[in-house]
């Protein structure tokens, strides 16, 4: 049985791992947090001062993830998308917050200064939207509004829809 892969991606903040984990539950479908996967792995190169962050190392991200992604049936979520393979996504899901909203979620995390001005800069400026149109097919990128709790069991349901058609269509 084939099973689509899906990416969600979007600024920190916007309901990527909320998003993800209760897809991957009702769909039965795998999740991996690509930022809980470099943690585990170590898959770094580097720190990020100014950023008080860890530098991913994409290339031992995708060696990594590489088997997990041929087989199918994966949920991804990570806030870059722009180094993944074009050909392991079957649908992406860019998810947007209201910059008010966001600016809380970013703020009770901790972000503050740079770190929290360049997150809602992103916003913005549609920057992972943008960048998402530009890695893959642009029929298969979709963004999805994540301000409330109705916004999440919408996006859950028309998501658990497409994963449905997509099944029916590929098996």
């Amino acid at each position: 049985m084939r099973r689509p892969n899906v990416l969600i991606t979007g600024t920190p903040g916007v309901g990527k791992t909320t998003l993800g984990k209760e897809l991957a539950s009702r769909a039965g479908l795998s999740y991996i947090n690509v930022g809980d996967l470099a943690k585990e792995g170590e898959l770094y190169e580097g720190f990020d001062e100014e950023y008080d962050c860890p530098i991913l190392d994409e290339d031992r991200v995708i060696d990594e993830l590489e088997d997990r992604m041929s087989e199918g049936g994966v949920i991804v979520d990570y806030h870059g998308c722009d180094f993944f393979p074009e050909r392991w996504f079957h649908i992406v899901f860019v998810l947007r917050t209201e910059n008010s909203c966001l600016y809380d979620r970013l703020e009770s995390r901790g972000y503050t200064g740079k770190k929290l001005q360049d997150n809602i800069q992103c916003e913005i400026f549609q920057t992972l939207y943008e960048e998402a149109v530009l890695s893959y097919k642009k029929e298969i990128v979709h963004q999805l509004p994540s301000n409330t709790p109705e916004d999440l069991e919408r996006n859950l349901d028309q998501i658990m829809q497409w994963i449905e058609q997509w099944m029916k269509d590929n098996n």
